[in-house]
This record gives C-alpha cells, structure tokens and sequence, in this order.
C-alpha cells in the first residue's frame, strides 16, 4: 500500500502540472502578443523578440536579450521592468532553478516602489493585477518544487502562503479564476501528501468546477483525474472508477499530443482500480495504456527493424548464391597461401625481437636525461598544485558558505518576514512603527544575504555559463555610485574547472573597482578568437601604481596573477594615477563545448 500511495502521488503532481503549464504563463488581453504594450516601439519590439524565444524555448537566448532589456527598462519603463523580471523567472522556474525564479518573481511582489507602479496601471489598458497574481502562483510553485526536492516545512509554508494570496485576490473585471484552479490543484497534492483527503477533494472539486464554467476540458480532466487518484487512495474503487471515465469521456476525441499522453496515464489508474474490484476487464484498459504510450515509438522502432531484416536478408541470400565451383577455389587459395603467410609470420617475430632489444638499449641510455628532466618538471608542477589546491580549498569554502547562507540564513530570515507580515495582516489596530521598522530590516538583511551567497557562488554561472554569470555580475553590483556594462561577443560553453577560475579572476577584477577605484563607469569585456579567451576590464577611477600593489603581502592582485599562470595565460595592467585602469587576460582554450538548449520538461 506503501508503494502504491507513493505512485499515487506522482500521479497527483503530474495532473497538476499539466494544468500549470496551459494557465500559467504570459497572457495577452486584446493584442497578438503576450501583453497589450503602447510603449516606445524599440523596446516592445526587443520585449516581443524575447517572448517568441521564451515560447520556442530557447531559454538561453531569451534570458541573455532579458538581462539587457532589464539594465534600460529599470530607468525607461517601468512596466516593461515588470514583465521582464516575470519572464526571466519563468526561464528558471521552466529549468527547475527554483530559487534562482523566487528571486525574480519576489521582485514583482514585495517592493514598495513595485506596488506603486501596480496602482499607477489600475484602469489601464496593461492589466497589472493579472501580472501580480501571476507572480503569486509562481511564487508558490517554485516554493512547491523546492519543498518536492527539500522537504523543508518553511517551503510548504511558503507554497500555502502565495497559494493563499491567489485565492484571496479578487477585483472588480476579473476574478482570476484560471489561476485559481491551479492553485486549488497545487493544494491538493500537499494535503494528499498529508494524509488531508477530505480538505484535498474540496480543493479538486473546486479546481474541476472553475474548469468546467470555462469549458476546458483538458484541464478538467487533469483535475478528474487528481479527484480519482484520491478516490483510489481512500480506497473507493467504485468512485475512481466512475471519476476516471467521466475524464477520459471528456477527452475522447481530443488527438493533441498533452490529451494523447494524459489517457495513457488515465486508462493506467483505471486498470488498477478495476483490478482491486476483481474486474478483470483492467487489463483491457491497461493494454489500452500500454498501446498509446508505445504507438509512436513502435512505429519507428518496427521501421528500424525492417531495414535491418532487408539488409541481413539480402546478405545470406547473396552468401547462398555463390557458386560451389568460387568456393572450392577459395579454399585452395588458402591453402596455397597458408606456407607464404607462415614465412612471413617468422619473419616479422624475428624482426620484431630484434626492434625491441634495440629500443630498449636506447631507452637505457635516455633513462637518465629523462630523470633529471621529471625532477625539474616534478618541482615546478608541486609548486603549482600547492597554489591551485590553495586557491581550489578557498572556492571550496566559499562554495559551502554560500550554500548555508542561503538555504539556511536566507530561509531563516525568508519565514521572519512571512511571520511579521502575517502579524500585520492579523493586528486590526493601527501597526507601530517598530514593527514596520522591523519587518523592513529583516527584508534588508534577507536581500543582503542573498547577495553575499550570490557574491561567494553563482548558481547562474553553473546552470547558464560565463557570459550570463558575468552579465549577472555586472547587474548585481551596478548601482548609484557605479555603473558596470558588459561587451560578450562569445556564447561558448567551456569546462566547469575553466568556467569557475574565470569567474573567480573576474569577480575579484570587479570587487578590487568597488574597493579602490572610485570610479563611476567599468567595463567588462569578453571576447574568444583563435582559441584564446580575452578578458578586459576597464574603469575610469582613480587609477594605481601597479609596480606598489604587486609588491605588497596577501591576496588582490597576486592571486588574479597566480591563477592566471596557473591557466598558462598571460596578464597585463595597465593604470597611473588619476587616469583610470586597464587589466588585460589572455587564456588558451584548451576544451570548450558549444551552449546548447537542455530539452527540458515544461512544469
């Protein structure tokens, strides 16, 4: 029974994501495109590029055109800011890089500025609470990814809390009733999980009712199929029975790829429902699973097969047909030649014995040049695994300190803020400003944290590559007082060791700008030509005396220095006081791979 609720269950989550993945997403109200936009043509025209590589899925493209799109809309238009935070977060969440997707959706959601711009849109033609709930259901399911994958009770409770802000949200045009099946849906695979029958039939029931007033029968029969799976649990057979047919009934004539692998999935359940009632007639409907998922496939497997029974048909047929007269022939060839290939056998033993006492005399007398040469070569490569290992164990710490900072602090820190909101939704009286206070530090303490781990170890870097990570970088620590571009002429991926030294000189370049420059503008420039990768960082800051920093103790520039020796690159700076600086790196590409899309499944 263990085994069977367990199976049950990712069944249950499967309905549901087939239900988010029809109603969640962009939504367009009265254009072609995703939102109805009056902007300024250039930019809508970038936004619109970047939704039609989002739709074909070709995440990587539409998340490198969003970065940039997001460095002017910040400042030139704010709506556009909105729903580019919203598409990136989708690009994660659609790559199950959960955290990565909360960052970009909590950004449309809990910012005083951001419900500023929500209320400046109220009765325009741009439909902004629709985009706020999305970002809750999002929100929600990315904390339900990461409660599947964790286990972590703060994530359930995060999942409850933004499930909870979609079915509470309503206004006066819409009450968002296709988001709020979803959530319904969601919910009842935590309160299955939970062992909650009765509270996870009342959500389905709901999340079926909604499909049905819209007349979306393929949802519908997601959601019949989750309300039977529940039945099936509780052990009323009949009623699951029942249910799955009424869901396969829906979608009986629906041929669409998602209703084809869905009754797959529903005539599976229904065998096994019909079994535990001792009807036989299951493994009818099991055959019936069976044949669905495997049609397409056996019908390329069949034609594989019949090429390969033509060619060995055809090879014994052509052995059949030689002549007795060839074969006879053949045989005396061999024996004619058998004496000739002995001689040549005895032959080439003899030379062979010879070959090999000469090259072992000479191998003799090369022993100790190439003695004295790996001694030289042993000294040179110890001090060089001595600073890579060095380097290596500090990327290593930093690695682990990121990951606790932000899977325990930020979490920690996360639920503060769920619980002082929850306070001040709950207080009838007017809040104190201690509170207010309060909940704002721990809002800047969260941020803070999660730009330390991001700081220490990008996930970006790992999931995407080194010009995104880079990109990342630069956004990251852009601000009022400094304002860092980025020139990445290159969307090669290269091996995990190379991506994360790179990363590492690059990020230290930018954190020594930060420190000592005072600049107000620094660039960072990366460009591969002839299996060399060229990186350059500029600014316009104070400038420095390269020959006094080289020369002084601790990390900063002798570090940037040893690991590009360590690389077999070449490094060159280039600053004077008062007129700026310029580090120059040059790095053989040893082993690079072309980024390619992941065909990655649609949550």
């Amino acid at each position: 029974m263990k085994n069977f609720t367990a199976l049950l269950l990712i069944l249950l989550f499967c309905f549901n994501t087939f239900s988010k993945e029809e109603n969640v997403g962009f939504k367009s109200t009265a254009s072609s495109s995703l939102f109805l936009i009056e902007q300024d043509s250039t930019i809508v025209e970038q936004f619109n590029a970047i939704e039609k590589a989002y739709k074909n899925k070709n995440f990587e493209l539409a998340l490198k055109n969003a970065f940039d799109l997001l460095d002017s809309a910040r400042l030139n238009d704010r709506e556009i800011y909105l729903k580019t935070n919203y598409l990136i977060g989708n690009v994660f969440y659609e790559t199950s890089s959960f955290k990565d997707a909360i960052r970009y959706f909590r950004r449309n959601t809990n910012n005083i500025l951001v419900d500023s711009i929500y209320k400046d849109f109220q009765g325009s033609k741009f439909n902004g609470d629709l985009l706020l709930v999305q970002n809750y259901l999002r929100l929600g399911s990315s904390y339900q990814g990461l409660s599947e994958r964790d286990s972590l009770k703060v994530y359930k409770d995060s999942a409850f809390y933004f499930y909870n802000k979609v079915l509470e949200f309503n206004n006066f045009e819409n009450d968002f009733d296709a988001e709020k099946a979803v959530a319904y849906g969601n919910l009842s695979v935590f309160y299955v999980k939970d062992s909650l029958f009765d509270l996870a039939k009342n959500v389905a029931i709901k999340s079926i009712e909604i499909h049905a007033s819209k007349n979306d029968n393929l949802n519908q029969a997601a959601a019949l199929g989750n309300l039977a799976s529940i039945y099936l649990l509780e052990e009323e057979y009949q009623k699951a029975k029942k249910t799955y047919l009424e869901a396969l009934d829906l979608i009986a004539f629906d041929e669409s790829p998602k209703a084809i692998r869905f009754k797959a999935s529903l005539y599976g359940n229904l065998s096994w429902s019909m079994y535990k009632m001792k009807d036989y007639k299951a493994y009818e409907f099991q055959e019936y699973s069976y044949e669905i998922k495997d049609e397409l496939r056996d019908n390329e497997f069949r034609g594989i097969v019949k090429k390969i029974n033509a060619e060995k048909n055809f090879d014994i047929g052509k052995e059949l047909g030689i002549k007795q007269e060839e074969v006879k022939r053949l045989q005396q060839e061999v024996k004619n030649n058998a004496r000739t290939r002995f001689g040549a056998y005895v032959i080439a033993i003899l030379f062979l014995i010879v070959a090999y006492f000469k090259f072992r005399q000479v191998k003799l007398l090369r022993i100790k040049l190439r003695q004295e040469e790996k001694i030289k070569q042993l000294k040179a490569e110890s001090h060089i695994r001595i600073l890579d290992a060095t380097l290596d164990g500090k990327e290593k710490h930093r690695k682990l300190v990121a990951i606790a900072l932000h899977d325990n602090v930020s979490a920690l820190l996360s639920s503060g803020t769920i619980h002082i909101q929850a306070f001040i939704n709950q207080y009838e009286g007017k809040v104190s400003l201690e509170i207010l206070k309060a909940q704002k530090i721990v809002e800047l303490a969260s941020k803070e944290v999660r730009d330390l781990s991001h700081s220490l170890h990008s996930s970006v870097l790992h999931k995407f590559g080194l010009p995104f990570a880079i990109k990342d970088i630069a956004e990251m620590y852009s601000n009022t007082q400094i304002k860092i571009h980025t020139e990445l002429d290159s969307d090669n991926r290269y091996s995990i060791t190379f991506e994360n030294k790179v990363y590492n000189i690059v990020q230290e370049l930018i954190n020594n700008v930060l420190k000592h420059s005072e600049a107000q503008n620094a660039v960072i420039l990366l460009k591969e030509s002839k299996g060399t990768l060229k990186i350059r960082i500029t600014d316009d800051g104070k400038g420095f005396d390269p020959d006094k920093v080289k020369n002084k103790d601790g990390i900063g520039i002798n570090q940037i220095e040893a690991r590009v020796f360590m690389l077999k690159g070449l490094m060159n700076i280039d600053s004077e006081i008062g007129g700026g600086t310029s580090v120059e790196i040059n790095l053989p590409i040893l082993d690079s791979t072309k980024s390619l899309n992941p065909d990655l499944p649609v949550l």
